[in-house]
């Protein structure tokens, strides 16, 4: 039996490399000569330009920036050479994720993606060619405001006084915008954007209402966000002509799609369209007898482009049965079951702090692994059974 490992990372936690390694550890406790094969996935969150740059032997260029809470971070950004091209990798969450948000400060209201504008700019100040931006894990819902801010917008009072963008309430107070001092470089640099394509701006289902419980949002504030980024919306129509409420990939990164598209002359793809530019993913589910994936968290929102499911819609082509190991199952879990995952389970069979399932997660998913295959092996002995009675009955 070939066994391929498909796992994002587990937010917070683990990322994918490591979650491959305990997969990988759990297959071996139940067979240490089964074959499998390892492909720890990224898609645009923790650990994008790490890998990209880890696939391209590219380096890391390290930087003292802004992070979301407005205290100075270090964070990086990736650089590799191809041909006569040299391309920046920039991980939003490395610069304004969830992470970096200490779990006290959670307040979407008051995060800004300052910092990710502070890396594009120093992107631009090495003379890069074309850059790639990974948007993911977020701890920020400004629309892309402070990023563009670090990159020359003026966003002014109806004073015409310069407003500087701490969070998503700063918006409800933008009367106009100034592009005069925009960054012209960017008019010249291409940029493409890895993002969940199905995450909008605007609307019943836009970022805030979506995605701003998980950054710490209470309701009243969930609901002022979402006025705040409807505005902003409009004067990004009335500046720049283009209407991003609900453009696909407009409501990733709490916005800052958006934000990427109106000042950065942007281009949003599905992230997995450009990520597979990199992993040869395809081939080897195709190999596969079976295939397991991971994610921190399971729930209503993963076949909306998530990992799990990207990974089984591809293994449905080849026939090819998909296991998925979580930490929390969340509601509309059993959503997956229709998007291609055979079966799913919580590494966690006991009550547990979060403390304690941070630590215990490399074990647990170990276990898991080594459940789920012998699990595997029960049906197929019981299938072979089935089959021998069938032909001594012919």
């Amino acid at each position: 039996m070939k066994v391929v490992m498909i796992p994002s990372g587990f937010k917070e936690c683990l990322d994918a490399d490591e979650v491959v390694a305990a997969m990988t550890a759990g297959a071996k406790r139940y067979d240490p000569f089964i074959q499998t094969e390892q492909v720890p996935m990224i898609d645009g969150g923790e650990g994008f330009a790490k890998a990209i740059v880890k696939i391209k032997k590219g380096e890391l260029i390290y930087k003292k920036i802004t992070g979301p809470t407005g205290k100075k971070i270090i964070s990086h950004y990736g650089l590799y050479v191809e041909g006569d091209k040299r391309t920046a990798v920039i991980e939003m969450a490395a610069a304004a994720g969830l992470k970096l948000v200490p779990r006290d400060a959670r307040n979407p209201l008051k995060t800004t993606t300052y910092g990710v504008g502070e890396l594009i700019r120093d992107a631009l100040h090495l003379g890069v060619d074309q850059m790639i931006i990974g948007c993911g894990d977020s701890g920020t819902s400004d629309g892309g405001a402070g990023m563009a801010q670090a990159l020359g917008v003026r966003f002014l009072n109806e004073r015409k006084e310069e407003i500087h963008i701490a969070g998503g309430e700063d918006l409800l107070r933008v009367h106009s915008i100034d592009l005069t001092h925009l960054d012209p470089r960017l008019k010249d640099i291409p940029i493409d954007v890895a993002c969940n394509w199905n995450n909008v701006l605007c609307g019943e289902n836009g970022v805030a209402k979506v995605f701003g419980p998980q950054k710490g949002a209470t309701p009243d504030q969930v609901q002022s966000l979402s006025a705040a980024l409807q505005h902003y919306a409009g004067l990004i129509q009335k500046m720049t002509g283009m209407d991003v409420r609900c453009l696909p990939g407009s409501g990733a990164s709490g916005g800052l799609g958006a934000g990427l598209i109106a000042f950065a002359n942007a281009t949003l793809h599905p992230r997995f369209d450009l990520i597979m530019k990199f992993i040869q993913m395809e081939k080897k589910i195709a190999g596969a007898d079976l295939v397991i994936t991971a994610e921190g968290s399971i729930d209503f929102q993963t076949p909306q482009g998530k990992i799990p499911c990207e990974v089984a819609r591809i293994a449905k082509k080849y026939g090819i049965p998909v296991v998925a190991i979580t930490g929390t199952i969340g509601q509309g879990a059993e959503l997956n079951y229709a998007a291609g995952i055979d079966a799913y389970s919580s590494i966690i069979q006991k009550p547990a702090t979060l403390e304690k399932a941070i630590y215990k997660a490399p074990q647990w998913i170990e276990e898991s692994v080594e459940c789920i295959l012998r699990q595997v092996t029960i049906g197929l002995k019981i299938a072979h059974k089935q089959i021998g009675a069938r032909k001594g009955a012919s």
